[in-house]
């Protein structure tokens, strides 16, 4: 069992009420009786393992890296209202988890007198609502440790915008200052929550303050003990769990069940469920037949079985989710040094991706040519980790990538269905859906 939920006991909080976000620890004293808070954190942080399949899913399978075959998984590859048909194995689980976890969070913040515990929570506070509005823009705020059971106007979705700016952002800011520097049995770090506040940076655009935040995060690495491996394939699996180039990842146990009861993450891209039983794009084969003697592609893809055995089936149950790890700071950081004219060091720190690649240096100079050749890279190093669909959306390169024209509408996901009969006329669908 991984360390980080020996003590959930039992507080884990129970769905019952009208919508996820009015959730009460019901086996448990009310939270201001409590003076321990551990254990609402380990249920914080036990939570986001609802979200990882959902994220792996959106972030590849409706890319261009994998492929659904079976009706109606198919509808992930098409652009249309058809994913209204996946709440109950994807969209539903996720947009629990999250609150679930925001609630969690919010208990702790507004409870505990343990600075760095406060630390953590607004970390898995900020993450969450990352998450959320990746997925699915604008987003309903709870910042309440006990909200309204009446009051449904509360729950009324805030512009993704605000979002970012009340929540997001200092949430990461407050988890930046409050936490040390080192990693504890998968706990986040000042570097966990530094790094996730440059990517968030990074994804609405603002490239001058991410690249501040992302710079101290690789500049400070190493004495902090975060490094990339040297082997590529020593990354990922059971083995190579917290290895030194993971900054933040949730944890995962078979002996844990959560709410999550579909097929997790690896068996999707091993091609273990009937659903897809080849996801692997060609539009993906392409990309690695692109960079020729590319130490990733053997780690990443299986033309053969047509699937990715980047995590392993050996033990899979086991493998740990990466949220973040330091080659995808590494690139995020050269991004934003491109953005902001520093072509000559965002070249730099690409190369240290592509050395470990066994790759020589880029051959892009000027700041367009870089911009593509970051982009490129990304999907190399992070595919089947959940994120190319979100690069695509963020960089607007969705139509040029995907060879067609999609409706922006889609670019989101459908909230479910059961918060809006639960809240009619507040918590409201996304347009085209």
């Amino acid at each position: 069992m991984k360390q980080l939920y020996i003590i959930l006991g039992s507080i884990l909080l129970i769905t019952s009420c009208y919508t996820d976000l009015d959730q009460a620890p019901e086996n448990i004293a009310s939270a201001d009786s409590l003076t321990d808070f551990d254990g609402v954190l380990n249920a914080a942080y036990y939570y986001q393992l609802g979200t990882t399949t959902p994220m792996a899913v959106m972030g590849d399978f409706r890319a261009d890296n994998a492929y659904m075959f079976e009706s109606p998984y198919d509808e992930f590859d098409q652009f249309d209202e058809g994913l209204l048909q996946m709440e109950t194995q994807f969209f539903g689980p996720f947009y629990t988890a999250c609150y679930k976890s925001i609630l969690s969070s919010n208990i702790v913040i507004e409870n505990s007198d343990d600075a760095t515990e406060i630390g953590e929570a607004k970390f898995l506070r900020g993450l969450s609502y990352f998450k959320l509005v990746r997925a699915f823009g604008d987003a309903t705020i709870n910042l309440s440790d006990a909200p309204s059971v009446t009051d449904k106007s509360i729950l009324a979705r805030q512009p993704m915008a605000t979002v970012y700016s009340d929540v997001i952002i200092p949430d990461l800011e407050a988890a930046t200052a409050a936490l040390g520097v080192n990693s504890s049995n998968g706990r986040a770090s000042k570097y966990a929550a530094e790094g996730m506040l440059g990517k968030a940076l990074v994804q609405i655009g603002n490239f001058g303050e991410a690249e501040g935040h992302l710079a101290n995060v690789v500049n400070g690495a190493a004495a902090a003990g975060f490094s990339l491996q040297e082997n590529f394939s020593e990354i990922f699996g059971v083995n190579y769990d917290l290895n030194p180039e993971i900054i933040f990842a949730t944890q995962i146990s078979s002996s844990i069940v959560d709410e999550y009861g579909f097929s997790d993450f690896w068996s999707w891209s091993g091609g273990l469920d009937t659903k897809s039983l080849e996801p692997l794009d060609d539009d993906l084969i392409a990309a690695f037949d692109a960079s020729p003697g590319d130490l990733r592609r053997a780690v990443t893809i299986d033309t053969d079985l047509l699937m990715s055995p980047k995590f392993p089936q050996t033990d899979g149950p086991e493998h740990d989710w990466i949220e973040l790890r330091l080659a995808d700071v590494i690139l995020l950081y050269a991004e934003a040094l491109n953005e902001n004219n520093k072509t000559s060091q965002a070249i730099d720190q690409l190369n240290k991706i592509r050395t470990r690649a066994g790759l020589s240096g880029t051959t892009a100079s000027t700041q367009s040519e870089l911009r593509q050749a970051i982009q490129d890279e990304r999907r190399l190093e992070l595919a089947f980790e959940g994120q190319r669909w979100f690069d695509l959306v963020r960089t607007g390169t969705v139509d040029a990538e995907m060879g067609q024209t999609i409706n922006s509408n889609y670019y989101l996901f459908p909230i479910p269905d059961s918060e809006r009969i639960a809240a009619p006329g507040v918590i409201l669908q996304n347009p085209g859906y």
